[in-house]
């Protein structure tokens, strides 16, 4: 029998709040089918009432810079951060959208190549028809003209295509930013980090979505390439397997956020084991919260950080994690 270590409390947890960096908040707006749990507002004040130093915004319809630096004019005692991903609502794999997001408001910290917008993650959402499984792009024509056409796909061999090519280039010419490869496939991500020193790029962030179906080699060539593995505790809540529209506007489009055909069935105790594995500094966790079925970010950054320590990771171990990790990848100093 393995005894729960001990000196675990609340008021622990909260402690490891301070000084914390939430760096996946779905603060509003959002689309009308998937509503909000806090605006960024409310965020930011909650975030620096918990005495954490910043959090940054996650928006799949539009650059979160904007709203960061509307935040930061208003909320003292903590800064917000906010960046691109790169979504069907700007055509795809846009450079003039990440040339724009670059120079915007605070100017985008990160640049993510898509959510539910990758080809990999968009062809797997459909819905259980008389029993069988259907994509959306089976399902309605007009989804795969209108969204699956325009997704993102990374060339997994041979050059990267002129659009990519110039995404990558500037993500590299801009030091402070990082690359956090979005939904795409494990081995789309790979290859991302494969691409990442021929442009310069030292910052990247692997997304929660895609560790999850990261095999243990798969991951220690992440590592080894540099990239931070994010894990967010919104991935295994009970929220994924509720059926949303959380990217698109169509209501037909509704299907399973997490729970398509083929998706992990992991939990916080695999990301336990991996931080024991491969250590702490390599690993930045995250709440991704934001939907109204879900506690506020700061509590479940705050839940996330009880899970870890229930787990056997240490106090340090997690402020690594949560504060450290987070730090070096904005390029901020302690």
């Amino acid at each position: 029998m393995t005894l729960l270590p001990a000196g675990r409390t609340l008021e622990l947890s909260q402690e490891l709040l301070v000084g914390a960096i939430d760096i996946h908040v779905h603060a509003g707006p959002h689309i009308f089918s998937s509503p909000r749990r806090v605006d960024p507002i409310q965020a930011a004040i909650e975030a620096r009432d918990a005495g954490m130093r910043a959090i940054v915004y996650m928006d799949v319809f539009e650059m979160s810079n904007g709203i960061s630096w509307l935040v930061n004019r208003h909320v003292p005692d903590i800064t917000t951060y906010g960046g691109l991903i790169i979504n069907t609502v700007y055509g795809g794999m846009n450079p003039r959208a990440v040339k724009t997001a670059l120079n915007y408001g605070d100017g985008a910290r990160f640049v993510s190549f898509g959510a539910h917008s990758t080809y990999f993650q968009a062809e797997r959402e459909g819905h259980v028809v008389d029993g069988k499984f259907v994509s959306l792009s089976q399902l309605f024509p007009k989804f795969k003209t209108e969204e699956l056409d325009r997704c993102t796909r990374i060339p997994l061999d041979g050059e990267p295509g002129l659009e990519l090519d110039e995404i990558l280039s500037l993500i590299g010419e801009h030091k402070h930013v990082y690359m956090n490869s979005g939904h795409v496939s494990v081995e789309e991500a790979l290859r991302l980090i494969e691409l990442a020193p021929r442009y310069g790029i030292e910052k990247i962030l692997v997304a929660s979505t895609v560790t999850k179906i990261t095999s243990n080699e798969q991951m220690k060539q992440m590592i080894a390439g540099g990239a931070y593995i994010e894990h967010t505790l919104a991935a295994f809540t009970h929220t994924t397997p509720i059926p949303k529209t959380h990217y698109y506007v169509e209501k037909e489009y509704i299907s399973i956020d997490e729970g398509m055909p083929g998706g992990t069935k992991v939990g916080v105790h695999t990301v336990a084991k991996q931080i024991r594995e491969f250590g702490a500094e390599h690993f930045i966790l995250a709440s991704d919260f934001g939907v109204y079925t879900l506690p506020t970010p700061v509590e479940g950054l705050r839940e996330f950080i009880a899970c870890m320590l229930d787990l056997g990771i240490s106090p340090d171990e997690v402020r690594t994690m949560v504060s450290d990790n987070p730090a070096k990848l904005l390029g901020i100093a302690k």
